[in-house]
């Protein structure tokens, strides 16, 4: 039982000087989305920061595939270090109700911890400029008049572009088929090459594509029109009263890892999205900040996990 007592104080001892340290060498930011999309461009601007803050590197490394579960695995099964962290999004907690145990493969507040998150944005549904349908509703009513004829394109299944398609055609009553591709790009260029007729999008990803005319803007997916596209309506004002939607990013790590650690990493994060010159630059891009405690960041987790799953029961019942 001394021995026991000593180490424990042993421990206890050495976490305020694991934190002071850390990291001491290299750190990977698994994202487990395609090259270009938010996550992918949101972890690299962190990553960097990151490494000016702290003198280490923050390797951004993609992992892609099965609707983000590939990366996320990556992320669950790494040591609990603090030397490897997941960058991830509401495709993770959609997923816990939408994919099963066995297809997951992991368990999102059980085998990974929260950090902080980081940003939100508001999504767009385009589409191709071939498509006759000018406005939202003129959209909703060509798809009632072809059930099952017009495909919409995601970044794969679970993920926010997904399930935004998903609550769009349940609340639209239309019968769009969903065409899953294995990142955001793929999935872009296949709506721009007229592949797929409709796509629902992060706004900073599609903006340049809709000043380019690549593709055509029919509403946002927030409350408020978008600072970057304020000539487009909100879905609500387009003919889809009350839907709403949005894709927001934030950092995890494997579980278990030091409490010092992931306090340490919290402050750094919460510190660099209120810099100046990156809520400008996000501002510019339709996103906007995010802060809390990793304890906050748990609650919203867990909230939005329940709110996933009660749109997962729509649609089963549609």
């Amino acid at each position: 039982m001394v021995a026991l007592a000593a180490g424990l104080l042993g421990v206890a001892a050495a976490a305020p000087s694991l934190a002071q340290d850390y990291p001491t060498h290299a750190v990977r930011i698994v994202v487990p989305f395609g090259a270009g999309g938010p996550a992918d461009v949101a972890a690299r601007l962190i990553g960097n920061a990151l490494q000016e803050n702290f003198g280490q590197p923050f390797v951004i490394e993609n992992r892609t595939g099965a609707g983000g579960v590939i990366g996320t695995v990556e992320a669950a099964k790494s040591p609990a270090d603090g030397y490897t962290l997941l960058m991830m999004s509401n495709t993770q907690t959609a997923n816990e109700s939408l994919l099963t145990p066995e297809q997951r493969k992991y368990e999102l507040m059980r085998d990974l911890a929260p950090i902080a998150p980081v940003n939100y944005s508001d999504l767009v549904i385009v589409v191709n400029p071939q498509v006759p349908a000018k406005t939202l509703q003129e959209f909703i009513t060509l798809a009632k008049s072809q059930p099952g004829k017009l495909n919409y394109a995601s970044s794969g299944q679970g993920t926010p572009y997904h399930m935004a398609g998903e609550l769009f055609k349940a609340m639209a009553a239309i019968n769009v088929v969903h065409v899953p591709y294995r990142n955001s790009g793929e999935a872009r260029s296949g709506v721009i090459g007229g592949q797929v007729q409709m796509m629902i999008d992060a706004v900073p990803a599609m903006a340049p594509n809709i000043a380019e005319n690549q593709v055509r803007a029919l509403a946002t997916t927030g409350q408020q029109r978008s600072a970057v596209l304020p000539n487009v309506p909100t879905a609500g004002e387009a003919g889809a009263a009350g839907y709403e939607a949005t894709i927001w990013l934030g950092l995890m790590a494997p579980a278990g890892t030091p409490k010092p650690v992931i306090d340490k990493l919290n402050a750094a994060v919460n510190a660099m999205v209120k810099r100046p010159d990156i809520m400008k630059l996000w501002t510019a891009q339709g996103a906007m900040p995010m802060s809390m405690t990793p304890e906050e960041f748990d609650k919203f987790l867990r909230g939005d996990i329940e709110k996933w799953a009660d749109v997962v029961k729509k649609f089963d019942k549609s």
